[in-house]
């Protein structure tokens, strides 16, 4: 018998763009690879029943994780703030938690939630809708310690980096993102500590990230180690990856703030494999939440005929919380036959969610109504 040897991959030379391939779009009737249901696994979506939680517990709240989670001893663990400022700091977490703080009630989405949902595919973490989740985040505004380093005239952008290192696209890197001067000096933007009155889990970035309410997850930083002040624009690969754009030559559009988006609570009991769900003829009650990163929510239609048509609803008050979801609910008598229902946010400046959302190549802000195919049994 013969045994055939193949050689080592140490032998070979290796490049990083051989194991970290550009982005692409699916092929027609192209299944999910095993990459992304990897990614998958990692990366978990919130269970839409969660929703009836005003605050989402953390092990429900959606995650995103570039790289690995890095292990940090909250013992050694430090901040730098430095760069075009007048007096670096070193924080280290006794400090920062000494400093006076506030807490900020936020929704967090991903910018590529509803990926999944176009078509084509693009290929990469296959969110259907449950990248979300709602949270109270304590910490200390990141103008307090800006000032305390004394900003120097000249300063354009604050670089935020994180301490989990991978390649993406055939780039080795540490993750970074940025915000301009200005927006980083918003008294709501925090370096948190705390996720619903506890210690941020190693998942949601323990010990420190950054919040910035209402702009997509990818801009609050999990695991700072470095704030960093510049005399010109960042154009780091975070930065220049999440854009909105047709095709893979153009720059595209910057990503910041959340598109309006209602989701629906699914209704009655579910089918196991298809998700879709029953319920018997009567009064049901659907209710879901709604919220925006751009002007607020100030209303909520449903439909149970897929838009079709289209009924207002009935809209909590926030609560003094700009920054995170409103519950909203319909009272619905339901009757015998196949349903599908949907809801779609309104802002105070006529901003409408859509039905369709308009494709893009990264498969980002697809705020596309939210559609649950509904049975109604006989009675």
């Amino acid at each position: 018998m013969s045994i055939h040897v193949f050689p080592p991959l140490y032998a070979q030379a290796v490049s990083l763009d051989q194991i970290s391939t550009p982005s692409r779009v699916a092929g027609v009737d192209e299944g999910v690879s095993t990459g992304e249901l990897g990614l998958a696994a990692r990366n978990h979506g919130m269970p839409l029943e969660a929703m009836r939680y005003d605050l989402t517990p953390p092990g429900l709240h959606y995650l995103l994780i570039h790289y690995d989670i890095p292990f940090v001893d909250p013992a050694t663990w430090s901040l730098r703030i430095d760069g075009l400022v007048e007096r670096p700091l070193t924080i280290d977490l006794d400090t920062l938690k000494a400093l006076p703080s506030r807490t900020v009630r936020s929704t967090m989405e991903c910018a590529g939630n509803g990926r999944a949902r176009l078509e084509p595919r693009p290929v990469s973490q296959p969110w259907l809708v449950e990248a979300v989740g709602t949270a109270e985040w304590t910490g200390v505004p990141l103008r307090d310690v800006l000032t305390a380093a004394g900003v120097s005239p000249g300063a354009v952008d604050v670089v935020f980096t994180g301490a989990d290192h991978g390649v993406e696209r055939g780039v080795e890197q540490d993750y970074q993102r940025k915000l301009t001067v200005a927006e980083a000096l918003d008294p709501e933007v925090l370096l948190t500590y705390a996720m619903n009155g506890s210690p941020l889990a190693p998942q949601h970035g323990f010990p420190v990230r950054l919040l910035v309410p209402g702009w997509y997850g990818m801009t609050n930083v999990k695991w700072l180690t470095r704030v960093e002040v510049l005399d010109h624009a960042f154009e780091g690969f975070q930065q220049k990856a999440y854009v909105v754009r047709q095709s893979a030559d153009e720059p595209g559009e910057p990503i910041t703030r959340i598109a309006p988006r209602a989701l629906v609570i699914p209704p009655g009991f579910p089918d196991f494999m298809t998700r879709g769900r029953v319920v018997r003829p009567g009064l049901v009650t659907l209710e879901g939440r709604a919220w925006s990163g751009r002007a607020p929510v100030t209303a909520v239609e449903v439909s149970v005929d897929g838009g079709s048509s289209w009924s207002p609803a009935s809209l909590a008050p926030d609560g003094g919380h700009r920054w995170a979801w409103r519950r909203w609910s319909y009272p619905w008598q339901a009757l015998p036959g196949q349903h599908v229902v949907t809801a779609r946010a309104i802002t105070s400046d006529g901003e409408t969610q859509p039905v369709e959302a308009p494709w893009n190549r990264g498969g980002f802000v697809n705020n596309a109504a939210h559609q649950i195919p509904v049975t109604c049994l006989e009675a």
